[in-house]
């Protein structure tokens, strides 16, 4: 997780912090603190696919049958859905995978952002943080989707900048990770923002292999952009069950 604080249109990273489980990152999000936060994982799955599944259609009782159901479940659910499919459109997407060129969300592998949502909605409704468009809450602690590679692909196209395999942390992914850091300190993003650095936090940020420190400070710049923006830039047709990913 990155924290930062934005003035005017300048983010200065105060810090990361990681947890080692998600009970210690749910009581985090329950410590009644402001702040406005964008978090790398869906927040609601394709309209296409719950009407088809017949579940239910407000976002709420949507995300709570979700979180009742096993990752078994899951995957033999989407995984029949797929199969009844033609090929080259198995699975449904969003209306803001498009512009955001995120994976479905009721993708179950490679990556698996299906069970993402499964882990992570449950601790932000546990938490009572509002979700801005489908879910009132604490309006003091607000929570937004986010999807780092769509800031970073901006940025250094789609070169690839980290990997969970320590072998293929390569010389080439620590490159690409220094170029969207030095373009993030310039500025050179559609978000308008500089980010702030220090000397140890740039060394740090470059050398995590896994990327997910920077994938954090990406998340926090969206998150920083959208606290300018009206509807946190959410359109103002946005589907209320699907939901949006900042700055798509």
């Amino acid at each position: 997780m990155a924290r930062g604080e934005r003035h005017a249109w300048v983010l200065r990273l105060e810090g990361l912090q990681s947890f080692e489980t998600l009970e210690a990152f749910g009581d985090w999000l329950k410590q009644p603190q402001p702040w406005l936060g964008v978090f790398d994982l869906p927040f609601s799955l394709p309209r296409e696919l719950v009407e088809t599944l017949g579940w239910p259609l407000q976002w709420r009782p949507l995300i709570e049958h979700y979180a009742s159901l096993s990752r078994a479940e899951i995957r033999e659910l989407f995984a029949a859905f797929c199969a009844a499919r033609p090929a080259g459109s198995k699975f449904a997407h969003r209306v803001c995978d498009g512009p955001a060129g995120s994976s479905p969300s009721m993708k179950w592998v490679n990556p698996p952002v299906a069970y993402m949502l499964h882990a992570g909605l449950p601790l932000l409704l546990a938490a009572g943080a509002s979700l801005p468009g489908l879910h009132e809450g604490d309006p003091a602690r607000l929570a937004l989707e986010g999807y780092p590679g769509l800031t970073a692909r901006e940025l250094i196209g789609r070169r690839s900048y980290k990997s969970d395999t320590k072998a293929m942390q390569t010389p080439e992914r620590l490159i690409a990770r220094k170029d969207v850091i030095e373009a993030l300190e310039q500025g050179r993003s559609r978000l308008g923002l500089r980010l702030k650095l220090s000397h140890a936090q740039r060394d740090e940020l470059a050398a995590d292999g896994s990327g997910d420190k920077l994938d954090a400070v990406l998340c926090l710049m969206q998150a920083a952009w959208a606290s300018q923006q009206a509807r946190y830039g959410m359109p103002e047709d946005m589907d209320a069950l699907e939901g949006w990913i900042t700055s798509a």
